[in-house]
């Protein structure tokens, strides 16, 4: 059998690893949100609505994993005016003096199902570690002729540790941060 260039080619194609696909967070299908208790009778759950991000993925090798994100900390929103008034404040946010929250990814551990994605995230001016428990929902092609994938991410912070002590411990010191992403590959 005579083997044509274009034939070999293909060959050596197909059998070439998956190489990392790269993804713009999309914000109209991607939540922002954050969940903490208020005074012991109840939890209060909020979202930040401008954000943008990207991630990294690869099938072959999900320790490459990495994602970034940026926060606009003035978008906060809780359903209440005058709260998001106070939460934009020196109190909690200080969004004057820090508008921006980030998170940039520095290792992932586990499969392309699920796994730790582990990272640096700046709030209020202070950057700590924090791991996000990831959950992969799935991924394929959408109607407009795109591709996207999509996760959850979860992780528990003390706001203490990022400077945010007001009204410790009437409103807890532990807070979630839940991300629902959807990504449009580039």
């Amino acid at each position: 059998m005579k083997m044509t260039p274009l034939l070999l080619a293909s060959s050596l194609l197909m059998t070439m690893p998956l190489m990392a696909a790269d993804y713009d967070v999309d914000p109209a299908h991607t939540t922002v949100q954050f969940k903490v208790g208020h005074l012991g009778f109840s939890e209060l759950v909020g979202r930040f609505n401008t954000f943008s991000g990207t991630f990294s993925m690869d099938d072959a090798n999900p320790a490459a994993a990495k994602a970034s994100f940026e926060v606009d900390a003035a978008s906060v929103d809780s359903n209440h005016e005058a709260r998001d008034k106070h939460l934009r404040s020196p109190d909690f946010l200080d969004v004057k003096q820090y508008p921006k929250m980030s998170f940039v990814s520095s290792a992932y551990e586990g499969s392309k199902e699920k796994g730790v994605l582990k990272g640096a995230l700046t709030l209020h001016g202070v950057t700590k570690d924090v791991a996000f428990d990831l959950v992969k929902i799935g991924e394929g092609k959408d109607p407009w002729g795109g591709y996207r994938s999509g996760f959850n991410a979860t992780t528990t912070i003390k706001r203490s540790d990022f400077g945010v002590n007001y009204m410790l411990p009437g409103i807890p010191d532990e807070m979630s941060i839940n991300l629902f992403v959807e990504g449009v590959r580039k």
